[in-house]
Protein backbone atom coordinates (compact mmCIF):
# COMPACT_ATOMS: atom_id res chain seq x y z
CA UNK A 1 0.00 0.00 0.00
CA UNK A 2 0.93 3.59 -1.27
CA UNK A 3 0.11 6.22 1.47
CA UNK A 4 0.78 9.65 0.25
CA UNK A 5 0.02 12.79 -1.50
CA UNK A 6 -0.93 14.05 -5.37
CA UNK A 7 2.82 12.57 -6.19
CA UNK A 8 1.70 9.56 -4.55
CA UNK A 9 -1.69 9.87 -6.62
CA UNK A 10 -0.51 10.04 -9.94
CA UNK A 11 -1.74 13.94 -9.99
CA UNK A 12 -2.23 14.86 -13.68
CA UNK A 13 -0.86 11.71 -15.02
CA UNK A 14 -2.52 8.63 -17.20
CA UNK A 15 -2.75 6.14 -14.41
CA UNK A 16 -0.44 3.84 -16.89
CA UNK A 17 2.24 6.79 -16.10
CA UNK A 18 1.91 7.23 -12.35
CA UNK A 19 5.02 5.13 -10.50
CA UNK A 20 2.72 3.13 -8.61
CA UNK A 21 1.55 1.59 -12.10
CA UNK A 22 4.67 1.50 -13.16
CA UNK A 23 5.34 -0.51 -9.65
CA UNK A 24 2.83 -3.34 -10.28
CA UNK A 25 3.72 -3.67 -13.57
CA UNK A 26 7.26 -4.59 -12.35
CA UNK A 27 5.88 -6.72 -9.64
CA UNK A 28 4.10 -8.55 -12.10
CA UNK A 29 6.63 -8.76 -14.51
CA UNK A 30 9.00 -10.74 -11.45
CA UNK A 31 5.87 -12.86 -10.72
CA UNK A 32 5.37 -11.75 -7.61
CA UNK A 33 2.19 -12.12 -6.14
CA UNK A 34 1.87 -8.54 -4.50
CA UNK A 35 -1.26 -6.10 -5.65
CA UNK A 36 -0.33 -2.50 -5.19
CA UNK A 37 -3.07 -0.25 -3.48
CA UNK A 38 -3.04 3.12 -4.54
CA UNK A 39 -3.97 5.34 -1.27
CA UNK A 40 -2.39 8.73 -2.37
CA UNK A 41 -4.49 12.06 -1.63
CA UNK A 42 -4.31 15.31 -3.40
CA UNK A 43 -3.02 17.94 -1.03
CA UNK A 44 -2.92 15.78 2.39
CA UNK A 45 -0.57 16.97 5.02
CA UNK A 46 1.04 14.47 7.62
CA UNK A 47 -2.05 15.31 9.78
CA UNK A 48 -4.30 14.75 7.21
CA UNK A 49 -2.43 11.08 6.92
CA UNK A 50 -2.53 10.55 10.75
CA UNK A 51 -6.40 11.02 10.42
CA UNK A 52 -6.64 8.17 8.03
CA UNK A 53 -4.33 6.06 8.75
CA UNK A 54 -6.53 3.80 11.26
CA UNK A 55 -9.34 3.28 8.21
CA UNK A 56 -6.66 2.56 5.83
CA UNK A 57 -5.14 -0.01 8.04
CA UNK A 58 -8.69 -2.14 8.09
CA UNK A 59 -7.48 -4.23 5.25
CA UNK A 60 -4.43 -6.39 5.01
CA UNK A 61 -1.39 -5.04 4.55
CA UNK A 62 1.80 -6.23 3.90
CA UNK A 63 4.52 -3.49 3.17
CA UNK A 64 3.65 0.15 3.56
CA UNK A 65 5.17 2.98 1.62
CA UNK A 66 4.79 6.01 3.66
CA UNK A 67 4.91 8.90 1.58
CA UNK A 68 3.76 12.53 3.09
CA UNK A 69 5.12 15.53 4.69
CA UNK A 70 5.18 17.13 1.17
CA UNK A 71 2.20 19.93 1.43
CA UNK A 72 3.70 20.82 5.25
CA UNK A 73 7.07 21.83 3.46
CA UNK A 74 5.29 23.67 1.01
CA UNK A 75 3.51 25.70 3.43
CA UNK A 76 6.33 25.96 6.14
CA UNK A 77 4.45 23.72 8.39
CA UNK A 78 6.40 23.07 11.88
CA UNK A 79 8.76 20.50 11.94
CA UNK A 80 7.95 19.38 15.19
CA UNK A 81 4.58 18.74 14.27
CA UNK A 82 5.92 16.83 11.20
CA UNK A 83 8.15 14.67 13.07
CA UNK A 84 5.33 13.86 15.85
CA UNK A 85 2.78 12.86 13.06
CA UNK A 86 5.05 11.12 11.10
CA UNK A 87 5.98 8.43 14.33
CA UNK A 88 2.16 8.38 15.20
CA UNK A 89 1.33 6.99 11.80
CA UNK A 90 4.49 5.07 12.23
CA UNK A 91 3.40 3.33 15.81
CA UNK A 92 -0.78 2.87 14.67
CA UNK A 93 0.52 1.05 11.50
CA UNK A 94 2.60 -1.22 13.67
CA UNK A 95 -0.03 -1.59 16.58
CA UNK A 96 -2.77 -2.39 13.83
CA UNK A 97 -0.89 -4.61 11.41
CA UNK A 98 2.39 -6.14 13.27
CA UNK A 99 3.90 -7.37 10.54
CA UNK A 100 4.14 -5.15 7.78
CA UNK A 101 7.51 -3.55 6.81
CA UNK A 102 7.31 -0.11 6.32
CA UNK A 103 9.04 2.01 3.91
CA UNK A 104 9.39 5.56 4.81
CA UNK A 105 9.81 8.33 2.15
CA UNK A 106 12.39 11.38 2.43
CA UNK A 107 10.62 14.71 1.20
CA UNK A 108 12.61 18.25 0.72
CA UNK A 109 11.29 21.80 1.79
CA UNK A 110 11.33 24.51 -0.83
CA UNK A 111 14.85 26.34 -0.39
CA UNK A 112 12.84 30.07 -0.19
CA UNK A 113 12.23 28.81 3.02
CA UNK A 114 15.85 28.85 4.40
CA UNK A 115 18.96 26.77 5.09
CA UNK A 116 17.64 25.97 8.47
CA UNK A 117 14.58 25.27 7.78
CA UNK A 118 15.20 22.72 4.66
CA UNK A 119 17.84 20.97 6.64
CA UNK A 120 15.64 20.68 9.97
CA UNK A 121 12.78 19.35 7.20
CA UNK A 122 15.31 16.90 5.55
CA UNK A 123 16.52 15.51 8.78
CA UNK A 124 12.64 14.77 10.42
CA UNK A 125 13.14 11.51 7.83
CA UNK A 126 16.32 10.36 8.48
CA UNK A 127 16.12 10.40 11.89
CA UNK A 128 12.53 8.81 12.14
CA UNK A 129 13.91 6.29 10.04
CA UNK A 130 16.73 5.42 12.01
CA UNK A 131 15.45 5.99 15.48
CA UNK A 132 12.01 3.06 14.05
CA UNK A 133 14.43 0.80 11.99
CA UNK A 134 12.68 1.56 8.73
CA UNK A 135 13.85 1.21 5.05
CA UNK A 136 14.23 4.42 3.66
CA UNK A 137 13.93 6.18 0.60
CA UNK A 138 16.31 9.51 0.90
CA UNK A 139 14.16 11.84 -1.42
CA UNK A 140 11.03 10.65 -3.35
CA UNK A 141 12.32 13.53 -6.70
CA UNK A 142 16.27 12.54 -6.08
CA UNK A 143 16.77 12.85 -10.55
CA UNK A 144 13.92 14.66 -11.09
CA UNK A 145 13.06 17.53 -9.04
CA UNK A 146 14.16 21.33 -10.36
CA UNK A 147 14.41 19.81 -14.04
CA UNK A 148 11.62 21.53 -16.50
CA UNK A 149 11.77 18.35 -19.08
CA UNK A 150 10.98 15.89 -15.85
CA UNK A 151 7.85 17.82 -14.57
CA UNK A 152 4.57 19.02 -15.68
CA UNK A 153 3.76 22.80 -16.13
CA UNK A 154 3.20 23.35 -12.24
CA UNK A 155 6.66 22.41 -12.29
CA UNK A 156 6.19 20.34 -9.01
CA UNK A 157 4.42 17.08 -10.34
CA UNK A 158 6.80 14.45 -12.46
CA UNK A 159 5.66 14.30 -16.21
CA UNK A 160 5.94 10.00 -17.26
CA UNK A 161 9.15 10.69 -17.97
CA UNK A 162 10.08 11.59 -14.62
CA UNK A 163 7.84 9.19 -13.07
CA UNK A 164 10.03 6.35 -14.55
CA UNK A 165 12.85 8.00 -12.46
CA UNK A 166 10.65 8.17 -9.29
CA UNK A 167 9.25 4.41 -9.88
CA UNK A 168 13.61 3.51 -9.86
CA UNK A 169 14.11 5.85 -6.95
CA UNK A 170 11.40 3.96 -4.55
CA UNK A 171 12.11 0.46 -5.99
CA UNK A 172 15.69 0.25 -5.20
CA UNK A 173 15.00 0.13 -1.73
CA UNK A 174 11.08 -1.58 -2.28
CA UNK A 175 12.66 -4.43 -4.29
CA UNK A 176 14.87 -6.19 -1.98
CA UNK A 177 11.65 -6.31 0.66
CA UNK A 178 9.11 -8.07 -1.81
CA UNK A 179 11.83 -9.76 -3.64
CA UNK A 180 13.86 -10.79 -0.37
CA UNK A 181 17.30 -10.44 -2.64
CA UNK A 182 19.10 -7.89 -3.81
CA UNK A 183 18.29 -9.48 -7.79
CA UNK A 184 16.12 -6.52 -7.82
CA UNK A 185 18.52 -3.82 -7.19
CA UNK A 186 20.45 -1.78 -9.77
CA UNK A 187 24.04 -2.85 -10.42
CA UNK A 188 24.67 0.69 -8.44
CA UNK A 189 22.78 0.00 -5.38
CA UNK A 190 24.05 -3.65 -5.48
CA UNK A 191 27.64 -2.26 -4.77
CA UNK A 192 26.18 0.24 -2.59
CA UNK A 193 24.75 -2.36 -0.25
CA UNK A 194 27.44 -4.87 -0.70
CA UNK A 195 29.84 -2.14 0.60
CA UNK A 196 27.49 -0.88 3.76
CA UNK A 197 23.91 -1.89 3.88
CA UNK A 198 21.98 -4.81 4.61
CA UNK A 199 18.87 -5.71 3.62
CA UNK A 200 14.96 -6.55 4.41
CA UNK A 201 13.18 -9.26 3.55
CA UNK A 202 9.53 -9.53 3.45
CA UNK A 203 7.34 -12.98 3.21
CA UNK A 204 4.68 -13.56 0.60
CA UNK A 205 1.63 -15.70 1.79
CA UNK A 206 1.22 -18.67 -0.51
CA UNK A 207 -1.51 -19.09 -2.80
CA UNK A 208 -2.50 -15.64 -2.66
CA UNK A 209 -1.80 -12.11 -3.48
CA UNK A 210 -0.97 -9.71 -0.88
CA UNK A 211 -1.70 -5.70 -0.39
CA UNK A 212 1.42 -3.21 -1.21
CA UNK A 213 0.09 -0.47 1.14
CA UNK A 214 1.09 2.94 -0.48
CA UNK A 215 1.71 5.80 1.94
CA UNK A 216 1.88 8.79 -0.89
CA UNK A 217 3.24 12.20 -0.94
CA UNK A 218 1.85 15.24 0.24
Amino acid sequence: MFVGTSLTAGLGLDPDSAFTTLIQQRIDSLGLNYDVVNAGVSGETSAGTLRRIDWLMRQPVNVLVLETGANDGLRALDVDSLRANLQAIIDRVRAARPAARIVLVGMEAPPNLGARYTAAFRAVYAITAKRNRLAFVPFLLTGVAGIDSLNQSDGIHPNSRGERIVEENVWRVLGPLVTGSRSALPASAKRAAAAGGGRSNIEERSGQRTALGNLGLD
